[in-house]
């Protein structure tokens, strides 16, 4: 009896015991359960700092967790699970419309992106966009934007419609 009288005096240290156990478990977890349950066993420990007995601290810890897992966990899942705000970084650059600096060709070229100069390739072979020319960004290819034309018109070689042919 006298271990448990001792153990209970020192209640404030079986709850941070039982948050950092709980806190461990929230790592392998990642559910945000034990996290909250975490949260609970502090307001425990801190039920004890402010003298309230075993049954009261018990209470004052599930009321704590109990709130916790009602109200800020849904809104951090929310926030965990949210995709991107934004396109960042290559994948941002794609549809973006550049100046050509240099002749692009399947080989290669220069044009202006974003106000930074990147070398640059056609999609096609034959395809040629020379200097001054609008292109826009189809691909990024390492550091090399694969660009194409920003309006495009009929193929190479493809015949014309004039006026008063259908």
């Amino acid at each position: 009896m006298e271990f448990l009288d001792s153990l209970l005096d020192r209640s404030w240290l079986i709850w941070i015991a039982a948050a950092l156990v709980l806190g461990v478990l929230e790592i392998t977890a990642i559910d945000l359960v034990f996290a909250m349950l975490a949260g609970g066993a502090l307001a425990g420990a801190l039920a004890d700092a402010l003298g309230l007995g075993f049954v009261g601290q018990v209470l004052v810890s599930a009321a704590v967790a109990g709130l916790l897992i009602a109200t800020i966990r849904p809104v951090l899942l929310r926030r965990l699970k949210m995709p991107p705000s934004g396109t960042t970084n290559a994948p941002a650059l794609v549809g973006r419309p550049a100046l050509v600096l240099s002749d692009v060709t399947v080989r290669g070229g220069l044009v202006k992106l974003v106000g930074e100069t990147w070398s640059a390739r056609t999609t096609t072979a034959g395809q040629t966009f020379a200097a001054g020319d609008d292109v826009v960004v189809t691909a990024i290819d390492g550091a090399t934007a694969v660009v194409g034309p920003l309006h495009p018109g009929p193929a190479p070689g493809a015949p014309h419609a004039t006026e008063g042919e259908s």
